[in-house]
């Protein structure tokens, strides 16, 4: 039988077949040394094949072949990664100013691994209603800019207000999108908005850290009522950039993989270089600063790991 995955819990995998009916499925014992160096073979939005047990019960006997996915260092283990979603249409990065603030680092990790792996990319500021005061409007007048120069489209959100819901409900018909982002910052009340289930839980930001408290603990799917579908992520601290080169990380920044064909050498770091058309760009405010920092930072994190390989 073939089946789409809704929901990953550890070995565990709710399995959705063609005519709607869901089973309860576990991996066949071979599929865990297929060769993928991941914690998970099977991520929500794979689609499989797997032996019926019983009327609600199966195993996983194969796996499809997947158009894209997303992954990222999994905890505590260094050389491995977690395959996050596969089989994505858009990803949806949510942030907020404050309560708790997204630290643009964050946002550029997930922008560069989404883009290493064919995934577009929209970003969502949460919680807009709180945002009025001069200060944060002045911040995200910042991040709108910063952004929409590197080619990705931003959009202001509140289930508070309602405010841009019904522009975001239409992007998501007939679609997988996937909705991830820093404990906190809104991603299920969001979905709860979005899909109407009443079962999904919210929790409060932590008033002595202003950070999130973890609602969601294993990746899930979800239907919306125009034939879309959603998939709710944990909540994320970081994205390791895994499986990529520092030379690499210059082609996941659209705005820098850009200017850098107008290089004087083709392998230009675009960190010193004289007559280096990145750096040119910079200085004309045609690339963000912060994004060329960020660019600076994550090629030198790559370096140094690197050198401690070797």
């Amino acid at each position: 039988m073939k089946g789409l995955v809704l929901k990953s819990t550890g070995n565990n995998y709710k399995v959705k077949t063609e005519s709607g009916n869901v089973y309860d499925c576990r991996i066949k014992g071979k599929l865990r040394l297929n060769g993928i160096r991941s914690t998970n073979p099977i991520a929500v939005g794979d689609y499989v094949l797997f032996d019926e047990e019983n009327e609600s019960a199966g195993i996983i006997t194969d796996i499809a072949d997947r158009k894209n996915y997303i992954i990222r260092k999994a905890s505590n283990l260094s050389k491995e990664s977690q395959i996050i979603a596969a089989n994505i249409d858009m990803a949806y990065i949510v942030i907020t100013v404050h309560s708790p603030q997204t630290l643009l680092q964050f946002v550029d990790r997930f922008l560069v691994t989404a883009e290493a792996y064919d995934i577009p990319c929209t970003i969502l500021i949460n919680k807009y209603d709180l945002f009025q005061s001069e200060k944060d409007q002045q911040t995200i007048q910042e991040w709108q800019g910063i952004y929409r120069l590197a080619g990705y489209e931003v959009l202001c959100i509140s289930t508070k207000t309602g405010h841009n819901i019904e522009e975001l409900r239409k992007r998501l018909a007939g679609k997988v999108s996937l909705f991830s982002g820093n404990s906190g910052v809104g991603k299920t009340s969001i979905i709860k908005t979005l899909t109407n289930n009443n079962d999904l839980k919210t929790s409060e930001i932590s008033k002595s850290f202003h950070k999130g408290q973890h609602t969601t603990t294993f990746a899930e799917m979800y239907e919306t009522a125009d034939g879309g579908n959603i998939i709710d992520t944990p909540g994320v601290k970081a994205f390791g950039l895994l499986n990529m080169e520092s030379e690499e990380i210059s082609q996941y920044f659209p705005e820098i993989f850009k200017y850098s064909s107008d290089c004087q050498y083709y392998n230009c770091t675009h960190s010193h270089e004289p007559k280096c058309n990145v750096i040119k760009a910079v200085e004309e405010g045609k690339i963000a600063l912060s994004r060329y920092k960020n660019y600076l930072t994550f090629m030198e994190d790559k370096n140094v790991k690197h050198r401690e390989a070797q």
